[in-house]
């Protein structure tokens, strides 16, 4: 993942100054290119998880009869997306 292959400013400054500290500890630049992008990616994850938690959790206070719906369309994505990984 190269600098220029995301549009988002914040994510740029962010691997930028991830890849620049990395190489400063001694790593090659290509290799702390990749340990910055796979950092970024998993803070993406863990934001989108706790977006997900939230949303329910909301859902289930303010909206409890739409939560187990979204509980069965959320099982259902992920079985969709299982299926999709185990087919290649």
């Amino acid at each position: 993942m190269s600098i220029e292959a995301t549009s988002d400013p914040i994510r740029q400054k962010a691997l930028a100054g991830l890849v620049a500290n990395l190489t400063d500890q001694g790593h090659p630049p290509q290799y702390a290119q990749v340990i910055a992008a796979s950092i970024i990616f998993q803070a993406d994850l863990d934001l989108r998880n706790a977006q997900v938690s939230s949303l329910l959790g909301w859902l289930e206070q303010e909206h409890n009869h739409i939560y187990k719906p979204a509980l069965d369309l959320l099982a259902k994505t992920r079985e969709d997306f299982e299926r999709r990984v185990q087919q290649g």
